[in-house]
C-alpha cells in the first residue's frame, strides 16, 4: 500500500534522511522507532507532503506522492494525527471530528464516519459538546485520532500517539489503534519508546541518524542489544500487548 524507497532528504546542508526504504501493507500496523532527532518525523512529513525529498520515491497504491500538496495526499485517503494532537481548542469535540467529513467526500455519509470514530473511542461520546481546551491529554490524543479516522482514510499516519500519556490511558489508545487495523486500515506509527510498540505490529523499523538500522518483528528488537542500546530500551520494559 505504501512503499518508500531510497529516500534522501537534505535540510540546508544537513543530510537528514539517508537511503531510507520501508513499506506498509494492507491492514498492517508498522512502527517507526527512533530517538528524538533520528529522522522519524521527517519521514512522516515527507509522506504527508510537508517536506519534498531530494531523491527517492514514496508510492501509495502505486501512485507517486512526491510533488503532491498535503491536501492532495489527504484526498487520496491518508489521515494524520500529529504529535501533540493539534486539535482545535475553540471547537467542541463533535466539531473537531466533523471537520474531516467536510474535508474529504467519500461514499459514506458524515454521520456514518463520525459514528465509526466514536465506536473506536466511545469515551468521547460523553464530551461531544465540550471544547477542546477542556480535554485531558489522553482525551486529546483520542480526539486527534478520531478526527483523522473521520476523514474515512484507508491509511493513517500516527505521530507519537502514546507520548506523554499516563499508564492508565495507554491501553485505551492501544485498543483503539488495534480496532482501526482490524477494520482494514493500514497504520504507520512513529514512536520514540520501543515499549509503546504493540506486540501485534506487523513490522518495526528502527531509525538512527537518518538511516534504517533494523527491520523485523517487535519481539525481534529485544534480541538485538545493540539496537536497544541505540533507542534506549531494555528487555524489562513494560510493553503494550493489546490484541
Amino acid at each position: 500500500m505504501l512503499e518508500i524507497k531510497d529516500l534522501d532528504v537534505f535540510i540546508q546542508s544537513s543530510h537528514i534522511l539517508q537511503d531510507v526504504s520501508l513499506s506498509v501493507g494492507e491492514s498492517e500496523l508498522v512502527c517507526l522507532v527512533g530517538r528524538n532527532g533520528a529522522g522519524r518525523t521527517t519521514i512522516l512529513r515527507s509522506v504527508l507532503g510537508f517536506i519534498r525529498p531530494d531523491s527517492g520515491s514514496i508510492k501509495y497504491g502505486g501512485q507517486e506522492l512526491i510533488g503532491l500538496a498535503p491536501y492532495e495526499i489527504a484526498s487520496l485517503g491518508i489521515g494524520y494525527a500529529p504529535e501533540g494532537s493539534a486539535i482545535f481548542s475553540d471547537l467542541t469535540v463533535e466539531e473537531n471530528i466533523q471537520i474531516s467529513t467536510w474535508t474529504r467526500k467519500t461514499g459514506r455519509s458524515g454521520e456514518e464516519r463520525i459514528e465509526t470514530a466514536l465506536e473506536i473511542f466511545p469515551v468521547l461520546r460523553k464530551y461531544l459538546r465540550r471544547k477542546g481546551d477542556h480535554m485531558s491529554g489522553g482525551e486529546r490524543k483520542m480526539l486527534s485520532i478520531a478526527r483523522a479516522l473521520a476523514l474515512d482514510p484507508e491509511f493513517l499516519v500516527l505521530d507519537e500517539p502514546f507520548e506523554g500519556l499516563s499508564p492508565a490511558i495507554i491501553p485505551q489508545v492501544a485498543e483503539g489503534v488495534s480496532a482501526i487495523t482490524k477494520m482494514g486500515h493500514s497504520v504507520l506509527m512513529a514512536e520514540s519508546n520501543i515499549a509503546h510498540v504493540p506486540e501485534w505490529a506487523a513490522k518495526v523499523f528502527v531509525i538512527e541518524r537518518g538511516e534504517i538500522i533494523f527491520e523485523g518483528r517487535p519481539a525481534e528488537v529485544y534480541e538485538h542489544k545493540e539496537v536497544l542500546d541505540v533507542i534506549g530500551g531494555s528487555g524489562n520494559d513494560e510493553r503494550i500487548c493489546t490484541t
